[in-house]
Parts: structure tokens; C-alpha cells; sequence
């Protein structure tokens, strides 16, 4: 089978859901199969939260439900030894996760072949999991699919086959990066053309989509919003900086620990700030790497690794926190510069799609032309020299609440639905 004809010829082997008796996407809740391989899991809680945030608040409008179906890669061993691939075989087959159901499929994933067998095999492992919730009597509306490649392929390819829509949202470098590799991009446009919409978290990304054969009338941009109950104004700041041993200006990089998160360029502009301390919020196989550049630049006494945390803790430490610094490039919408706005702090941010959208006052912070340590040093020294008032800061993040997206999506969706004839 070619990657063309899988792209067209899906195979069809599970029940269609029986059309329903002329219900209106008016009359009753949206029931959606999200599907995506990033959502948090029991072992790894903050893995692809921002599909699960902007879910929950969509769900919390009473007019959506949702099971969850979150592959995850097949590994037979816990022992730590095997790194972050333990994890996966820690993760549970099934749970519960703020009273919606998510499914723990596995699918393989060979390294260094994996990128190009994602679709396929994800799509077997969805297909297994679908069928289980069908012979248990769940029904659904739509495919509520996140992240283009290989997820939103696999999940066009499942929507044939059971007949329903798939609505995809693209995120980042599954629009920048992924498409320069010749079977991807492919297949990233056949998802593109075979999904009934997509949304685009920036209107920077968005503006990369047609060129990957969306049509633009098809592409609709809702950003990501932030829980403004959740990260906000910290009471006791000076308490804070205590807790976390600051005694002078602080910066925060927040991150996994790999290179496109450019971690290491923060730690080299400390080289040009001096007295200032830097924390890093992350994991990721490239902390023995950044704790080498700390030594051999003569900073490891003002660099701190503090390792992954659970994702209501980062609070904290953007409330002690005088400057978040976001060094990555290729971001479709970085939930951590609103979370950080939220708590007061102003940022520092790569030109990544979504950075000028959402820091577009000086009170937001600055976005970089290019991300270097010189660059950055620059705009930090610059962001201290003349600090927005924290109020000010927290009312620019205020713009950006859930409600609109959550609204967004229910209109998506309606629409989706009644291009298709109703609620089935």
C-alpha cells in the first residue's frame, strides 16, 4: 500500500453510529471522541495539558461531553533505567481524569522509524479503542482531534471509517517542522483536506496552513486561554522569593529540556547579566548538557534545574519570578506566557508564532527579532530597567480568558454538525 492510497483508502471494518431521529446541535450536548496523543496521564501529569485545559473548559459549558482516547507508545518495561520510556509502561490503560474517561491504547513506536509508521499505527490502536466503546453503547457527534501529525491523519483515516467528522487542531511543529519531511507532508495534506475544519491556536500558524493544502475557508483561529483562578497575583511575593532562595532579580525558563526550547541560550545570556539568577522549570534528556554550559560558563551558582512539576505549582514560581524567558522559536501558542502575564510577570519571547499576539503591549513584555544570548540579555536588561507595574501585566492576561474560545468551539462544532444533517 502506498502513502497515497492509505491517505484515500481507508479501510473500513468498524459500525457507523445509526444516524439520529432529526436532533438539532441546539437541542443536546456535543458528544466528542477527543483524540491525541498528547493529554496528561497518571505518570506523566503535565504531558499535552493544554489539550486537556482547553477541553475541561469546554466541558464545563454543559453543552459538550467527551471521552478521551490518548494513545500511548508501547514499552514493556518500567525499570528507570530506560529513561522516559519507563513511563509509558507506567501509564494506566484506563482513568478518570477531572470526571472524563480517557483510554490508554497502545501502538508502537520504533525508534528512528516511528515518525513515518505513527499513522498506521496509531490508527489500529484507535480503531481497537473505538470499537470498545461502541459494543459499550457510546455514541458520538464528531472527532475532536489535536496536533496534525500523525494524530490528525490517524484521525481522519477513523472518521471514515465509522462516519463521522474530524475537527483538528493544529499546534506548533506539526505545521513548521513536520511538513519538510516528504511522507508527512503528504499525509498532513490529505488530514488537511479530508477534516471538515481546523483550528489554528495563532493567526501566525493559521497563516501557514494553506500552504500545506488547507483551505482557508476551512481554518478557524482560537487561541488558548488561561485560568485566571488558577495563576494570578501572588499575595505574599516576597514570602515566595524566600521560599525559592531569590535574593536578587530572578528569570524562569519553562520547558521540556530539549534544544528547540532553547534553555541553553537563557543560561548563556547570564554571561551579560550580572547577579542574576536564573530557575528552569523541566525535564528532558538535555539536563546533563545544560548543566555542562552552566560550568563551563562560569554560572552554575545562579542556575537551577528544579525538574518537571505539577502544573499548578508553576504559580509560584511565576509570581517570584521578575521575568519568564521563552528562548523557543517554533511555538503555535505558548500557554506559559499567559500563565506568567496572569501572575504579574512580564516576558521575554522568541518571535514563535502567537509571541506577538499575545505580548503586544509593553506592559506583556518584549518579543525577540531572534533568539541569542546577546538578544536576550538585552531585552532582560531592558524589561528590569523599566518594570511594567505588576497590575497592569495581570490585566493585559485578563483579555484572554477560556470564554471565548470555549464559545468558538461549540460554534465550530454546531456548524460542523449541521453541515452533516444534525446530532447523530
Amino acid at each position: 500500500m502506498t502513502a497515497t492510497t492509505a491517505v484515500i483508502e481507508a479501510p473500513a471494518r468498524l459500525p457507523r453510529p445509526a444516524a439520529g431521529g432529526g436532533r438539532r446541535a441546539s437541542d443536546l450536548p456535543i458528544r466528542l471522541l477527543t483524540f491525541s496523543t498528547l493529554f496528561p496521564n497518571a505518570a506523566q501529569p503535565t504531558h499535552g495539558v493544554f489539550v486537556e485545559n482547553r477541553l475541561r473548559h469546554l466541558l464545563a459549558s454543559g453543552r459538550a461531553t467527551s471521552t478521551v482516547i490518548a494513545p500511548i507508545p508501547w514499552f514493556p518495561s518500567r525499570n528507570r533505567r530506560f529513561g522516559a520510556w519507563a513511563n509509558y509502561a507506567a501509564v494506566p490503560s484506563e482513568e478518570v481524569r477531572h470526571g472524563i474517561r480517557v483510554l490508554h491504547p497502545r501502538f508502537a513506536a520504533p525508534p528512528k522509524i516511528g515518525m513515518y509508521t505513527g499513522p498506521w499505527t496509531l490508527l489500529r490502536a484507535a480503531r481497537d479503542a473505538f470499537k470498545r466503546l461502541h459494543d459499550e453503547g457510546a455514541r458520538f457527534d464528531a472527532i475532536d482531534a489535536h496536533y496534525l501529525y500523525p494524530d490528525g491523519v490517524a484521525a481522519v483515516w477513523l472518521g471514515r471509517e465509522v462516519g463521522l467528522p474530524v475537527v483538528i487542531t493544529a499546534r506548533g511543529s506539526d505545521t513548521s517542522l513536520l511538513p519538510r519531511f516528504v511522507l508527512p507532508r503528504r499525509l498532513i495534506k490529505g488530514a488537511l483536506d479530508g477534516a471538515e475544519a481546523v483550528i489554528a491556536v495563532s493567526a501566525g500558524l493559521a497563516e501557514g496552513l494553506p500552504p500545506l493544502g488547507a483551505t482557508p475557508g476551512k481554518v478557524t483561529v482560537l487561541r488558548n486561554g488561561v485560568d485566571l483562578a488558577a495563576f494570578r497575583m501572588p499575595k505574599d511575593r516576597a514570602g515566595l522569593r524566600a521560599k525559592f532562595g531569590l535574593t536578587g532579580p530572578a528569570l524562569l525558563s519553562v520547558g521540556h529540556l530539549i534544544e528547540r526550547k532553547g534553555h541553553h541560550h537563557v543560561i548563556a545570556a547570564l554571561r551579560h547579566l550580572p547577579g542574576i539568577q536564573l530557575l528552569i522549570a523541566g525535564e528532558g534528556p538535555e539536563r546533563g548538557a545544560l548543566m555542562a554550559l552552566a560550568a563551563r560558563l562560569g554560572v552554575t551558582d545562579r542556575v537551577r534545574l528544579l525538574g518537571s512539576l505539577p502544573h499548578h505549582a508553576l504559580a509560584e514560581l511565576y509570581g517570584a519570578a521578575d521575568a519568564l524567558v521563552l528562548a523557543s522559536t517554533r511555538e503555535g501558542w505558548a500557554n506559559v506566557m499567559l500563565e506568567s502575564l496572569a501572575c504579574g510577570t512580564p516576558v521575554v519571547a522568541g518571535p514563535a508564532w502567537g509571541s506577538r499576539e499575545a505580548i503586544s503591549a509593553p506592559e506583556a513584555g518584549i518579543v525577540l527579532d531572534e533568539v541569542t544570548p546577546e538578544a536576550i540579555a538585552a531585552a532582560v536588561t531592558r524589561l528590569l530597567a523599566e518594570r511594567p507595574p505588576r497590575m497592569a501585566t495581570r490585566a493585559h492576561a485578563e483579555r484572554f480568558s477560556w470564554d471565548e474560545t470555549t464559545r468558538g468551539q461549540l460554534d465550530l462544532f454546531a456548524g460542523v454538525l449541521a453541515n452533516r444533517g444534525g446530532l447523530r
